[in-house]
Formats: structure tokens, C-alpha cells, sequence
């Protein structure tokens, strides 16, 4: 059956497998531009003119923003001001237009980008929240309207690719962004499409599928850094059918996470949520920004609380 056809979603079992840390290494010097591997293996010095001492230089030139706390990353604002981008239909190639939310700051350089899709039948309007949220803590953002509020999995994955090039190529911001550090997130059939998104194009530095439908439950070929997060009560895509299942079946090598969210429904991320933008922030600076700063909150990860299900990872990363 062509994979963008909508089916009934189906049941199955989470196996939980044993976490594995072979071939950490390799992923990291095959993920990472040259420049940041060499950074992190070794301490990079300059001579000062005026004393010849020898001065540290940041090991990773893109960390962006102060270090991070528990409070600054569940601030619903984070250190920067930001601007919005209305993008029409019209103009908007193979995706049906969006809002581009991005720090003001031109002091730091470029930044990363994340495109972010709705679910079945809803608007960007459901995933706006995400937007200057994110925003704020340092990325370039864009929330889409998809063609059709029907579209599958596999054409919200196509959408989020084409807002992603469109924002690197030709939106007004496009000077902001860093080609080379892209990501994607979705709700629902949204988040599906997240996960078809980084199976077409493993140059994706992250993806966050938030409470993800998708009717294919296998993606051992995907090699994005994958956080994926569910509901415990979630009816429409139950965790035991879709989000367990997704995460079990990413290659066990490969830097994942699996959140799920206590006592919450399907559409919990689709209002303000401390919760998933806590972990989504730093899974997103984690990798998309390379910042290893932001790993304290998601290795070893957050346990068993009022929020938190379960939560498990490939850690260390």
C-alpha cells in the first residue's frame, strides 16, 4: 500500500530494550560538523596581544543564550525578544502558509530552525503556543498551515521539509538561519509527519513528535535524534499503538528519548504545556544547537512525578 494512504490506527506491545551505548562516538562525528567535533576533543586557545597568555575560547560556537536553569527553561519566555512573519498560502510553496517566529538579536549569529506542523483537521492556530515559546530561548520557528486539513502523515512530512526550505532559502529571515541546523515537530498527524519528515532527509539535526499518529509503526531507517512524546490517556493515538511502538522500533543506537506525559489526553499539546516545552527545549538545544549544556535535563532525565509517566532514553547521548 502507498504509504500516504490513511488507514485505521492498530494495536501492538512495547518491548523495552536494552539501552545500548555502542557506537555513541561514531554518531557523534558523523552528525556534527567538523568544526564542533574538533571543538569538543580538544580545548581551542588564543594568545592575548597585550599579555601572550593563553585565552579559552568557547568550545561550541553555537550556543546561543545564557546557561540554562530548571526556572529559565520552564519560563514561558525565554532571554529573547522576538518578531512574527506572517507567510500567506500565496506564497508559500508546497505547504499552505504559516507564521515565522524568530529572535530579534542579530549579536550571536545564526540560529537553528524548526518547522512545526498541526494535527487531522486543525490549524497552526493549535501549535501556536510553541511558536514564541520557543522562539525565545534561541530558534527560528515556523508554524504551518498544511494543504489540507486532512492531509496524512506522509504529506505533513513532505509540508514540513518545504516550510523548512522555504524559511532557508527565501523567507525574510532566511539570513538568521543556520542550513545546517534544521529540526521538525508536529502534533498528532503533525508529529507523524515529523517522523516521515527525518526518514526523507536524515540531515535533520532533531525531531519532537508530540503525541504522534502515524499508521506506519516501524522506523528503524530513521537517524535524526528522535524525542518522542506521549499521553497516558491519550484515546486518539494511544501510547501502545503509536508512540511506544515508534520509539522501541528507532534503531537502538541512535540518541532517543521517550517522554510520556502523566494523566494527560491527546491534546495536550495543543495549549501551553510547561512539561513538553521544558523537555522539547533541550532535546531541540541538545542537538539541533549542539549544546551540551541542556543535557543535565534529559540525561539521565526527569523521573516518575505529577507530570511525568515514564520516561526513558538512550542515554548517555
Amino acid at each position: 500500500m502507498d504509504r500516504r494512504t490513511t488507514e485505521q490506527a492498530g494495536g501492538g506491545q512495547t518491548v523495552r530494550p536494552a539501552r545500548s551505548t555502542e557506537g555513541v562516538a561514531v554518531r557523534a562525528f558523523r552528525r556534527r560538523p567538523l568544526q564542533i567535533v574538533l571543538a569538543t576533543l580538544f580545548a581551542a586557545t588564543v594568545l592575548t596581544p597585550a599579555t601572550g597568555q593563553a585565552t579559552s575560547v568557547a568550545a561550541n560556537p553555537y550556543e546561543r543564550g545564557p546557561a540554562p536553569t530548571n526556572a529559565s527553561i520552564e519560563a514561558p519566555q525565554g532571554a529573547f525578544a522576538t518578531a512574527t512573519v506572517t507567510v500567506p498560502a500565496s506564497g508559500a510553496p508546497g505547504f499552505g502558509g504559516g507564521t515565522i517566529y524568530y529572535p530579534t538579536s542579530t549579536s550571536e549569529g545564526t540560529f537553528g530552525a524548526v518547522a512545526i506542523s498541526p494535527g487531522f483537521t486543525a490549524t497552526q492556530s493549535s501549535v501556536a503556543w510553541l511558536g514564541p515559546r520557543l522562539a525565545s530561548q534561541g530558534f527560528v520557528i515556523i508554524t504551518i498551515d498544511t494543504l489540507s486539513r486532512y492531509d496524512s502523515p506522509a504529506s505533513r512530512g513532505d509540508q514540513l521539509l518545504a516550510a523548512l526550505d522555504y524559511l532557508t532559502t527565501s523567507s525574510s529571515v532566511r539570513a538568521r538561519i543556520d542550513v545546517s541546523r534544521l529540526g521538525a515537530m508536529g502534533h498528532s498527524m503533525g508529529g507523524g509527519g515529523s517522523l516521515e519528515a527525518a526518514k526523507d532527509r536524515p540531515a535533520l539535526q532533531a525531531i519532537v513528535p508530540l503525541t504522534a499518529y502515524n499508521t506506519t509503526k516501524n522506523w528503524s531507517q530513521v537517524s535524526v535524534p528522535t524525542l518522542v512524546v506521549g499521553a497516558e490517556n491519550d484515546t486518539v493515538a494511544p501510547v501502545s499503538s503509536h508512540s511506544e511502538p515508534f520509539y522501541t522500533s528507532l534503531p537502538a543506537t541512535l540518541d532517543k528519548a521517550y517522554l510520556e506525559l502523566n494523566n494527560a489526553t491527546h491534546s495536550a499539546p495543543t495549549s501551553p504545556n510547561t512539561t513538553i516545552a521544558k523537555y522539547s527545549i533541550s532535546w531541540l538545544k541538545r542537538f539541533i544547537d549542539d549544546d551540551t549544556r541542556y543535557e543535565q535535563f534529559i540525561c539521565p532525565g526527569p523521573g516518575a512525578s505529577t507530570t511525568v509517566e515514564e520516561y526513558r532514553s538512550s542515554c548517555p547521548f
